[in-house]
């Protein structure tokens, strides 16, 4: 990500971001596992929805201050777009700005190819 954007405002209503870590048993073997949490009111969820679509239908090659290699992303924060005790989210964009490339870390599903 090229740069923290902080614009404010995105979300209203009430919108909780956290991770809960897991542990399942069977047969005595322990799972560990986390799993993201995003609950919020109608307004909140609503909200959260616009920000994500607005983010999915941006060209970001229209973007002059996004350079290319770049994603388009928000970052939620604490206190802020979100509850007091969420953790900061970073919502954003995989493909990156002129080359339609996904970052290095990522592992497609279902054996589909990533750009």
């Amino acid at each position: 990500m090229a740069r923290k954007k902080l614009y404010g405002g995105e979300i209203t209503g009430h919108l909780d971001i956290f991770i809960a870590d897991n542990e399942d048993e069977f047969e005595g073997e322990i799972t560990k596992r986390q799993e993201v949490l995003i609950h919020g009111d109608p307004e909140g969820l609503r909200s959260f929805a616009k920000l994500l679509m607005k983010i999915a239908n941006l060209n970001q090659e229209n973007r002059t201050d996004l350079p290319v290699g770049a994603r388009e992303h928000y970052h939620l924060r604490p206190n802020l777009e979100l509850s007091k005790n969420s953790v900061e989210a970073i919502v954003g964009r995989i493909d990156a700005k002129g080359t339609g490339r996904f970052y290095d870390r990522y592992i497609a599903k279902n054996n589909k190819k990533c750009p």
